[in-house]
């Protein structure tokens, strides 16, 4: 098996206790909030859980191993989820969301912003760069919307 199979394991493991940390918080902000940041996370994994599945089979696993292993990692979400809820202050949730959405949300935009801006700047055809810009700031804007309702 190649090292680049269990990186990924291990990235993913850091990316779902990540999530799991956001999706508590938000949940911990309100009941609007947490559903919003699930429906988000949710968006985002279904992709990238897919992907993620493609590069172990790549990296050697079969099918089976690759599938447990992505079950393995998925508790780094519920461990996310359980630090952030032990980590509560005695004076309220308040001071635990101070904290973890921002440390979250900034994970997730670099993130999102390493992966996308180096592609755009590569990108030789215009018409491909617009595309994913509109798409971005679609994104965006279904976030706000949703937010807003």
């Amino acid at each position: 098996l190649q090292i680049s199979g269990y990186l990924n394991l291990l990235a993913n493991t850091i990316d779902n206790f990540t999530h799991g940390l956001a999706v508590a918080a938000s949940f911990l902000v309100s009941r609007k909030v947490g559903f919003l940041t699930t429906m988000a996370i949710l968006l985002h994994e279904i992709p990238h859980e897919v992907g993620d599945f493609a590069i172990l089979l790549r990296a050697g696993f079969d099918r089976w191993s690759a599938a447990k292993m992505q079950l393995y990692t998925a508790l780094g979400g519920i461990l996310g989820a359980c630090f952030a809820i032990c980590a509560q202050s005695p004076k309220g949730a308040g001071e635990t969301v101070a904290w973890i959405l921002p440390f979250t949300s900034g994970g997730f935009l670099y993130i999102a912003l390493i992966n996308v801006v180096p592609d755009l700047l590569e990108e030789k055809n215009p018409w491909n760069s617009l595309q994913q810009i509109l798409l971005l700031c679609t994104g965006i804007t279904v976030m706000v919307l949703l937010s807003l309702t």
